[in-house]
């Protein structure tokens, strides 16, 4: 019997390309390549294959193996604002391009503390990003 997520549950892809399938098989159609860090939203678990949602929506097949358990998030808003803390007023310390993948931290109340890979760290607005 297949397990499923009760809850809205968040994951990254652990390598440097993972190929998502349109069903649970290596042997499946290839659809496209994402890259390392990209978060994706666990629908349904079967072991060795998980069904994924994107940030766009879209549902894939990957293998679990690809998978890691490091919770990131995409920005999905051009220009969105990084601040020093949780306050639209709080100091600027960076503006973000849309699709860049930031290491997730904590959620707070409609803001997302978060981490560049180049360490910079800082809150976004919750609406400025997916995966958490």
């Amino acid at each position: 019997m297949p397990l499923t997520a009760s809850a809205l549950e968040y994951r990254s892809i652990a390598v440097p390309r993972a190929v998502l399938f349109d069903a649970p098989s290596a042997q499946a159609k290839k659809l496209y390549v994402i890259w390392e860090g990209y978060p994706v939203e666990i629908i349904v678990n079967l072991g060795d294959w998980v069904k994924v949602r994107d940030n766009q929506g879209g549902l894939t097949w990957v293998e679990s193996r690809q998978l890691s358990p490091k919770r990131t998030v995409i920005v999905v808003q051009d220009g969105a604002e990084m601040r020093e803390t949780a306050d639209a007023a709080a100091p600027l310390l960076s503006r973000l391009e849309k699709d860049v993948v930031l290491d997730y931290l904590e959620t707070g109340a409609g803001w997302i503390k978060v981490r560049h890979r180049d360490g910079l760290a800082g809150y976004v607005p919750a609406t400025a990003v997916w995966g958490f």
